[in-house]
C-alpha cells in the first residue's frame, strides 16, 4: 500500500459545488459528466496511476472513486475530496475475485483498518518474493484485518506481484545493478505514473537490502 498525498480537488468540481442553490443541491449521485471525469482523473493522477489498494495500474475502464470512509456513513461528505481515492477493478467479470474497493463495499472500521492516506502505511506491510503479503509486525491486528478485507492476499494479486518480482531475481545482476535498477523502477515517470507495486518492490530490493 502506497501512501497517498492527497492534492488541490479540480477547480471544475469546486466551481460545481459552488452552484449549490435553495432550488438545488450537489450530491454525489448527480455528480457527472466533466466534473466526476475531473474528479477521476485527478485521483488517478495523484496515486501515480495505482490503485489505491493494491498498486495494480489503473485504467479509465478498470478503475472507481473509492469513498475511504463509506458514503453509507451519515457523518461523510460524498462530495469530500479528502475522502476519495481511485481503486482498482469497475466491472467484474463472472467468476473475478472482488478485492480492494469492492472487496471493502460500505464495511468500514477506522479503528482496524490502515488508511493509504495515512504517511505510515508503507511500512505496515511486507513482501515474500512469491508475492505474498503480510504485516511487518505479526501482532500489527490493523494490517492484518487490512490485509484480510480488501482481499489483498488472494492468488490473482500474489502471482500479478510475484511477476512484476521475478526481473529482480536475476542471479547474474551484482548488488550495485540490482540497486540501481530498484531505484530505477521507482521512479515517477515523465507522464506521472509509477511502476506497478512500487511498495513491493521498495520493500524488498531497497529497505531490506543488508537486513
Amino acid at each position: 500500500m502506497k501512501w497517498v498525498q492527497k492534492c488541490s480537488e479540480p477547480q471544475i468540481f469546486t466551481d460545481w459545488k459552488a452552484l449549490a442553490s435553495e432550488a438545488w443541491q450537489p450530491s454525489y449521485a448527480n455528480l457527472g459528466g466533466a466534473e466526476k471525469q475531473a474528479v477521476k482523473q485527478a485521483l488517478m493522477q495523484e496515486q501515480g496511476g495505482l490503485c489505491c489498494y493494491c498498486e495494480r495500474r489503473l485504467s479509465e475502464a478498470d478503475s472507481h472513486i473509492e469513498h475511504f470512509r463509506p458514503q453509507s456513513d451519515l457523518g461523510v461528505d460524498a462530495l469530500e475530496f479528502a475522502n476519495m481515492l481511485c481503486s482498482c477493478q469497475n466491472q467484474l467479470r463472472q467468476g473475478e475475485p472482488r478485492h480492494c474497493g469492492n472487496a471493502k463495499g460500505d464495511w468500514f472500521d477506522e479503528a482496524v483498518l490502515v488508511s493509504p492516506l495515512e504517511s505510515d502505511c508503507e511500512s505496515r506491510f511486507s513482501y515474500l518474493g512469491n508475492g505474498c503479503i503480510k504485516p511487518s509486525v505479526s501482532n500489527d491486528n490493523f494490517a492484518s484485518e487490512t490485509i484480510h478485507h480488501l482481499a489483498l492476499d488472494i492468488p490473482k494479486l500474489r502471482a500479478l506481484r510475484a511477476a512484476v518480482i521475478t526481473p529482480f531475481l536475476d542471479e547474474y545482476l551484482t548488488d550495485e545493478e540490482l540497486k540501481r535498477f530498484a531505484e530505477g523502477y521507482l521512479q515517477q515517470q515523465n507522464d506521472g505514473l509509477y511502476g506497478e507495486f512500487w511498495s513491493v518492490i521498495k520493500y524488498l530490493f531497497l529497505d531490506c537490502v543488508g537486513e
